[in-house]
């Protein structure tokens, strides 16, 4: 099974695990009412082995899905096989961005809270090469460059026909931060100038002044699905990354991120803050 595959089937996994437990169905009820075993229904919420999408349907209807929920979990299940811009990479880029990457394909939204770097979909060439520059591990030349080339792709979800909405609250040190060099950060604030002026970006700052905030603890992106309920949080931790999907955790994340924006400046303000900087620079 591809990399491409196994991504797409963990979520489809996810998503029918978390319809069939919202609907308080067990294995064999499920299956009993669309006509397959137990096992099929367990298999299908397991990642193991191909799915017939005509199932997938079936058990989302009773499933009581919204037909957001359920063409978005049709749509996966006949994609399962569809490999994405990033399959040649996938032998040398690490199994959870092959999840991210899945994710943010498909994603209609993307709201991130950033307390270290400028986030990856607005970062430019020469602030990326400089951030993996600065990688512990230490990488050769080529490895720098293949994890630009993919930061770089992966930024071109932004120019779609119809992209994800991208909602980035930054903190005050990401934008005071000299990463590189102050000509490449100059560059690099230019280009988030830019951003905010974009119908489908919205950009804020949190100043230092505001202090404590809901998000002391680190940064994170919640990934937006067709309905709410596909929503998934991603968390890049030093030792490896998280995604979370329980109710309870998505609860808890997008509250941190509504306070987030009620303390952030507005767009306006925020512009002006970063052309400040820039010009400090």
């Amino acid at each position: 099974m591809s990399a491409r595959t196994t991504t797409r089937r963990r979520q489809l996994g996810t998503m029918m695990r978390k319809l069939r437990a919202g609907k308080g169905m067990t294995l064999e009820e499920a299956g009993r009412l669309v006509g397959v075993s137990k096992a099929t229904v367990s298999r299908y919420e397991t990642q193991e082995g191909p799915v017939k999408w005509p199932i997938v349907d079936a058990l989302c209807r009773e499933y009581d899905a919204s037909d957001a929920e359920r063409n978005a979990v049709v749509a996966l299940a006949k994609d399962v096989k569809q490999q994405g811009w990033w399959d040649p990479f996938t032998g040398s880029i690490p199994a959870d961005m092959n999840l991210l990457l899945t994710l943010e394909d498909e994603a209609v939204r993307e709201d991130h809270f950033s307390c270290v770097y400028v986030p990856g979909l607005l970062q430019t060439r020469s602030y990326t090469t400089a951030v993996q520059q600065a990688n512990e591990m230490r990488l050769t030349p080529e490895e720098v460059e293949r994890l630009v080339d993919i930061r770089m792709k992966r930024q071109q979800i932004l120019s779609r026909p119809r992209p994800p909405h991208l909602w980035a609250i930054l903190d005050e040190s990401v934008i005071r931060r000299v990463v590189g060099s102050r000509q490449i950060m100059r560059e690099q604030l230019s280009h988030l100038l830019e951003a905010n002026g974009s119908p489908d970006i919205t950009l804020q700052i949190l100043p230092f002044a505001k202090g404590a905030h809901a998000a002391a603890l680190g940064s994170f992106v919640i990934l937006g699905g067709a309905e709410p309920s596909l929503d998934v949080v991603y968390v890049d931790l030093h030792v490896g990354s998280l995604f979370m999907e329980k109710d309870e955790e998505l609860d808890r994340y997008r509250l941190a991120f509504d306070y987030l924006r009620a303390q952030a400046l507005d767009m306006a303000a925020s512009s002006a803050v970063i052309q400040r900087v820039r010009e400090e620079m």
